[in-house]
């Protein structure tokens, strides 16, 4: 009989799953991860409710690093921030593969296998996602000298940027907040960040901008405007630099 562990759709809930399915000697097609509310009931499959801990996580993460190789932690690592539903899934079936190879730090190189190309796929797209934030992402101040930033991504991209812009502001006290997946990355200055959920969206409705950051918005939206050529306009070309949907949080396109 089938067997889908339940978790939460966290890095810890996952790891949790898998560390539970670890322990059932079973083939990928046979076990799988499943999140609490995005569960579809299957016929002749038994459930089964995760107790998440951040033990377990260690020990499957250590278990990645040991038998898998750090390329292949890495992987798993931006796979996991993907908001694709078969994540889970695809990680656990790849790991279920690599053990049943000679070198499991071989295990990336097998992208026939359909779970190992799901992975690589995954992390590949966040990784792209997460490049793509580093260079559009934009503060603005806000009343007080914190820096605000608002952003709309796909996949949870947090803790993939988090430590860029902590190396690039040590100084600062700035906040960016993930609408679609409520959460925040504080980074009070000269201090570690960290990530919160914000389920009742404070951060959603930023204070008021700070008088000195309208005029340099006012400034930049003249720049950019006094710049463009009509004539050499090449709509096709921008979007592909600088794709639509990221737009949205960019003051200069408001």
């Amino acid at each position: 009989m089938k067997r889908r562990y339940i978790c939460t759709d966290t890095t810890t809930g996952i790891l949790s799953a898998i560390y539970d399915a670890w322990k059932y000697d079973r083939s990928d097609q046979e076990a799988g991860i499943v999140f609490w509310g995005n569960m579809q009931q299957e016929m002749f499959c038994e459930y089964c409710e995760v107790k998440e801990s951040e033990e377990k996580a260690r020990a499957v993460r250590k278990l990645i690093r040991g038998h898998l190789g750090e390329e292949a932690y890495l992987d798993i690592g931006y796979a996991l921030l993907s908001g694709d539903p078969g994540k889970g899934t695809a990680i656990l079936g790849m790991m279920m593969e690599a053990r049943s190879l000679p070198d499991g730090y071989r295990i990336m190189g097998h992208l026939s296998h359909p779970a190992v190309r799901t992975v690589f796929e995954l992390s590949r797209a966040v990784g792209r996602e997460i490049h793509a934030w580093k260079e559009f992402l934009r503060f603005r101040e806000l009343e007080g000298g914190i820096l605000y930033a608002r952003i709309t991504p796909k996949n949870f991209v947090l803790p993939g940027i988090a430590g860029h812009f902590a190396d690039r502001f040590p100084l600062e006290d700035y906040v960016v907040y993930d609408e679609p997946h409520s959460s925040v990355l504080i980074h009070p200055r000269q201090k570690q960040w960290l990530i919160v959920k914000d389920e009742e969206r404070k951060w959603e409705i930023p204070k008021a901008y700070s008088g000195e950051e309208e005029e340099w918005q006012r400034l930049w939206k003249r720049f950019k405007k006094r710049v463009t050529i009509e004539e050499r306009k090449n709509l096709k070309l921008q979007q592909t630099h600088l794709p639509l949907r990221y737009r949205g949080d960019m003051p200069e396109f408001h």
